[in-house]
């Protein structure tokens, strides 16, 4: 529309005495860091829903730990560290009592 073309700035014209390449010219290059992806577990869920599923704390991590994996997939990478995180105390609360029991077994018996 004519109104829109009034309201834009008019080029400026470079004087004669200046040329381009004698102006500072920079150029922006931006890097980003390459992350990489976060853990999601699934094995170490695996051994301990099949071998210390104690108050079914494995299985729980197992869980999580495939959500983790799902996000991963999905390119969510906040999302499967949460996940994974979780998954992650889930898999050492179930090792932790586990061999409390395992330890207090042997020394009873």
């Amino acid at each position: 529309s004519p109104g829109m073309e009034r309201s834009l700035l008019p080029y400026e014209v470079l004087p004669p005495e200046l040329s381009m390449e004698e102006l500072p010219q920079s150029t922006t290059v931006v890097v980003e860091e390459e992350r990489l992806p976060p853990r999601d577990h699934l094995l170490w869920s695996l051994c301990t829903t099949l071998y210390g599923n104690i108050f079914c704390l494995g299985f729980l991590a197992l869980v999580f730990s495939v959500k983790s994996r799902d996000r991963k997939v999905l390119g969510d990478y906040s999302g499967a560290l949460s996940y994974s995180s979780t998954a992650k105390c889930l898999n050492i609360t179930a090792l932790v009592l586990n061999m409390s029991i395992v330890i207090i077994t042997v020394t009873i018996v």
